[in-house]
C-alpha cells in the first residue's frame, strides 16, 4: 500500500461515506443486539437454548445466504436502485419481528431481514469501491466503512442491553427509526447508475447455498440431541449441495461465483480469517451473555455496559488502524488483530460465580482492540486488485464469510454448551467448554492468515 496521504474528501463524498456507514452501523449493531436480548426473549416466547440461537443464525443464514445475489444484483440493476430498495424491505421486516408472538414467527422475520441486509450491504459496499479511485483516498473510506461496522457490532451490546431493560421488542423498532432516517438521506445524497442491459441471476445457485448452510448449520446444532446416524447424514447432504452448488457455477451462463476469482490466495485467506473472526465473536458473546445474564443473574443494562467497553474499536478503526496498515501493511495488521481476539478469549476462559467485572476487563479491552485492527484491513484485502466489474461479488463474497462465520461459530459453540451441559442447566463447565471454541477459532484464524506476511514482504520488495 503506498505510503501517501490520502486525499482530502468532498462534502459531497462524506455524505456519501455518511449515508453507506450509517447502514453498515445498523447491520452491525442490529445483530450485536440481538445477543443480549436473547436471554429476554427465551423469557417471553419459551425458547430452549438449542432454538434460542436460531434468532441470530436466521438472520445471519439469510444474509450469507443471498448476499452473493446481492452482489450480482448491484452490478446490473443499479447499486443505488439496490440499496434504497432493500433498505426499505430491511425497515418493513425488522418491525415486523419487533411484533412476534411466536418464536418461529420471530425466527421468520430475523431471516427475510437477513436477506434484505444481504442485498443492501453488497450494494453499499460497490458504490463506495466504485465512487473513490483505488488507492489512499478508496482504503481511507473503506477503514471507515469497516470501522464504523465493527463499532456498530460492538456498540450494539451496550444499545441492546438499554432497549431491553424497556422490553426486547424495541431491539427491533429502534432499527426502524434509524432506517428511515438513512433511506431519507441516501435518496438525496447517492449517486445514480444505469442497469447493466442484458444480466442474467443465477436464482438455483443461489438457493442451493443457502438450503447447504442452512442444513449444515442445523446438522451442528441438532448433533447433541438427536443419532449420530442422522447428523452424519446431514453433513453429507450439506456436502452434496455444496458441490452441486459448484457444478452449477460451473455451468452457469452468468454464475453466481466466478470460481476463478476464489483463485486468489489473499482473496482466500481474507474471506477465511473474516469466518474465523467474526465466528470466534459470535461464540464468545453467546457464552458472554448467558454468563453474566443467567449465571450471575446480571441485569441486561448491567450486561450491555460490561460488554461495551469491546466497543473502543469505533475510536481506534478510523483512527489507529489506517496509521498502522500505512506502516506496517495489511497482513501484518490482521494477524496482530487475530492474535489478540485468542488473547482476549484466553483470559475471558477463568469463569466463577463471584469474579469481579475487573477481572474481566482486559479480556474485553483486549477484543475491542482486535476487532478495530482485524476487520477493516481483511476488507482491503478482500476487494483490493479486483476490477471494477466485480467489486460486487468481492463484497459479497466477503460478507458471506462474515455471515456464514457467525452462524457456524454460533452453531458450533450452541452445540458444544448444550452437549457439555448433559441436558441439564447451564453450567460453568459448559460455557468454558464453549469459549473454548472461540478460542480455538481464533488461532486457527492466526494460522490461515499469517502466509500473507510473507507475500506483503515480497511484494514491498
Amino acid at each position: 500500500m503506498s505510503t501517501s496521504e490520502a486525499p482530502r474528501l468532498t462534502s459531497h463524498e462524506w455524505g456519501v461515506l455518511f449515508v453507506l456507514c450509517g447502514a453498515i452501523f445498523l447491520e452491525g449493531i442490529d445483530i450485536s443486539m440481538m445477543g443480549v436480548a436473547l436471554p429476554s426473549i427465551r423469557a417471553e416466547l419459551g425458547l430452549p437454548t438449542a432454538d434460542l440461537q436460531w434468532v441470530v443464525t436466521a438472520y445471519a443464514l439469510g444474509y450469507g445466504g443471498f448476499v452473493l445475489l446481492g452482489g450480482r444484483a448491484a452490478d446490473l440493476l443499479g447499486r443505488r436502485r439496490m440499496f434504497v430498495t432493500w433498505l426499505v424491505v430491511f425497515l418493513a421486516f425488522s418491525g415486523l419481528g419487533g411484533l412476534a408472538t411466536e418464536g418461529w414467527m420471530l425466527i421468520l422475520a430475523r431471516f427475510a431481514t437477513g436477506v434484505a441486509a444481504g442485498f443492501l450491504t453488497p450494494a453499499g459496499l460497490s458504490i463506495i469501491t466504485t465512487t473513490f479511485a483505488e488507492g489512499p483516498g478508496r482504503d481511507r473510506a473503506l477503514l471507515v466503512y469497516a470501522g464504523t461496522a465493527a463499532g456498530g457490532f460492538s456498540l450494539g451490546m451496550v444499545t441492546g442491553g438499554l432497549l431491553t431493560a424497556l422490553h426486547w421488542r424495541w431491539v427491533f423498532f429502534a432499527p426502524v427509526v434509524v432506517a428511515a432516517v438513512l433511506l431519507v438521506v441516501a435518496i438525496r445524497m447517492l449517486p445514480r447508475q444505469d442497469a447493466a442491459p442484458g444480466g442474467r441471476f443465477d436464482i438455483a445457485g443461489s438457493v442451493t447455498l443457502t438450503v447447504a448452510m442452512l442444513v449444515l448449520v442445523l446438522a451442528i446444532v441438532r448433533a447433541p440431541d438427536v443419532e449420530p446416524g442422522l447428523t452424519a447424514s446431514m453433513l453429507v447432504v450439506a456436502l452434496v449441495l455444496l458441490a452441486g452448488f459448484t457444478v452449477i457455477e460451473r455451468r452457469s451462463a452468468a454464475p453466481l461465483v466466478r470460481l476463478g476469482i476464489l483463485r486468489s490466495a489473499a482473496l482466500a485467506r481474507a474471506n477465511l480469517g473474516a469466518l474465523l473472526l467474526v465466528g470466534s465473536f459470535m461464540g464468545f458473546q453467546f457464552v458472554a451473555v448467558l454468563y453474566l445474564q443467567e449465571l450471575r443473574n446480571w441485569s441486561t443494562i448491567e450486561t450491555g455496559l460490561a460488554l461495551a467497553v469491546a466497543g473502543i474499536d469505533a475510536v481506534l478503526a478510523p483512527t489507529l488502524t489506517p496509521v498502522l496498515v500505512r506502516r506496517l501493511g495489511n497482513g501484518r495488521v490482521v494477524v496482530a488483530g487475530l492474535a489478540l481476539a485468542a488473547l482476549a478469549y484466553a483470559l475471558f476462559l477463568p469463569l466463577t460465580a463471584d469474579g469481579s467485572y475487573w477481572l474481566m476487563l482486559p479480556a474485553l479491552l483486549v477484543l475491542g482492540v482486535a476487532f478495530a485492527l482485524a476487520y477493516g484491513p481483511l476488507t482491503i484485502a478482500a476487494t483490493d486488485g479486483v476490477d471494477e466489474h466485480e467489486q460486487g461479488l468481492a463484497g459479497g463474497i466477503l460478507t458471506t464469510s462474515f455471515q456464514f462465520g457467525a452462524a457456524l461459530g454460533l452453531a458450533v459453540v450452541t452445540a458444544v454448551v448444550v452437549t457439555a451441559s448433559g441436558g441439564g442447566p447451564l453450567s460453568y463447565d459448559a460455557l468454558r467448554a464453549g469459549l473454548l471454541v472461540a478460542l480455538a477459532a481464533a488461532v486457527l484464524g492466526v494460522v490461515v492468515t499469517a502466509p500473507g506476511l510473507r507475500t506483503h514482504a515480497r511484494a514491498t520488495t
